[in-house]
């Protein structure tokens, strides 16, 4: 690299996540889930995922709110955790929680690029930084911002490749994280988003932005608590599994009618993209070979202009990102309906079969999962979020 050359580079992630008391209607597999067992009266900004506690209250991690919130879904209370601020206690913009071995917490805070372990007591201990091992210019990025954390407490990530002036990558590695050592093993491939990049600046000052293109395919992944990854393909709709010892195993493939895409379509595409807080942003800085990393959540959930976008004809079978696996290792995954439809989760075993469909209201999204408890948010007309408790079907 050229002595003084300054490149700087954005990445958005776009998201792009009731029994009790009244009968479910359950035809030919489905269970509509409509009447929640607890709703927390107040809003969110923007919910990502739950961590249930073991005496059943949870964490949420707002990262619009900038809040790390203990709620009491029973009682309709919260209080918040540690407070805003970049000291040993304090965090910036927690985005996300997730279970670690002996009743901890890892809690992603993207505005101090760290992530931070809490232990039973909800006290602030150990902090990790969010990037793996050292830039090399070229080579692929690794962020260490969980997509699961499996029971022993490691962590699985995507690696960030192409960009920065290179080549756009069309699948991305997954890679499983050793908190105490770093160590970095890959586990599997997933397919990418089509991708568009755009390049202003000159030679010693450049900028590179890249961004998905909406609705394009993309393989959704998530991590069942003994540590496999778990892959639903977007081509054809099937569900691969990777065992902790590297074995694969596959499901049958699911027919599916694609559905075409139209202002509806596009329309419901940026409000949900607003809604669960946009993507996260990550910027990238290299000056003189020493590179500088910043993370935000909700820079690209404001912009509600369809025709700024580049759209495909079809929507894929399945929603893209972060696939919700519950405590029996049941793989809940997200199928694309028509604009206007209820949110529909078809759930997969360890075998890759369909074992039942769940349907919920328009719009609403399964967020994480207690022992027998199924964790939802709802919106309101503001584009508010609303944390609802269901009891898990039984499946």
């Amino acid at each position: 690299m050229v002595s003084g050359r300054k490149i700087s580079t954005s990445v958005a992630f776009l998201g792009l996540f009731a029994i009790l008391g009244s009968p479910q209607g359950e035809v030919s597999g489905q269970v509509e889930l409509t009447q929640p067992t607890a709703t927390f009266p107040e809003d969110f900004g923007a919910i990502q995922t739950v961590r249930e506690l073991p005496d059943g209250r949870v964490l949420v991690a707002d990262p619009l709110s900038k809040a790390l919130y203990l709620v009491d879904l029973n009682a309709g209370t919260r209080t918040v955790v540690g407070g805003e601020g970049e000291g040993p206690d304090e965090y910036r913009q927690p985005d996300a929680v997730w279970p670690l071995p002996g009743d901890s917490t890892l809690l992603v805070d993207l505005g101090n690029g760290r992530l931070v372990a809490l232990g039973p007591d909800l006290g602030f201990g150990p902090t990790w930084p969010m990037t793996v091992g050292e830039f090399q210019p070229g080579q692929p990025l690794v962020l260490a911002i969980p997509q699961g954390v499996d029971a022993e407490g490691n962590l699985f990530i995507r690696e960030v490749g192409g960009g920065m002036g290179g080549s756009l990558p069309d699948s991305a590695n997954i890679l499983r994280i050793n908190r105490a050592t770093q160590a970095a093993t890959k586990i599997g491939t997933f397919k990418l988003q089509d991708m568009t990049q755009t390049t202003s600046g000159n030679a010693n000052n450049q900028n590179v932005a890249i961004s998905p293109i909406p609705l394009s395919p993309e393989d959704a992944w998530g991590i069942a608590p003994d540590g496999s990854v778990v892959l639903v393909r977007s081509a054809d709709f099937h569900v691969d599994r990777i065992a902790p010892d590297g074995t694969i195993s596959s499901g049958p493939a699911i027919a599916f009618d694609p559905i075409g895409i139209g202002a509806p379509e596009k329309e419901e595409y940026v409000s949900e993209l607003g809604r669960s807080g946009g993507g996260i942003q990550v910027g990238v800085q290299v000056v003189n070979d020493q590179m500088s990393m910043t993370f935000a959540r909700g820079g690209s959930g404001g912009n509600r202009e369809i025709d700024q976008y580049t759209w495909p004809d079809e929507k894929p079978p399945i929603y893209s990102g972060r696939l919700p696996i519950d405590s029996a290792g049941r793989a809940w995954v997200r199928r694309h309906v028509e604009a206007g439809e209820p949110s529909t989760y078809d759930v997969f075993d360890a075998s890759g079969s369909r074992v039942g469909t769940v349907l919920l209201g328009h719009g609403k999204r399964v967020i994480g999962f207690g022992n027998n408890s199924v964790y939802v948010v709802s919106y309101d007309e503001f584009d508010l979020n609303y944390l609802e408790r269901y009891d898990m079907p039984a499946f």
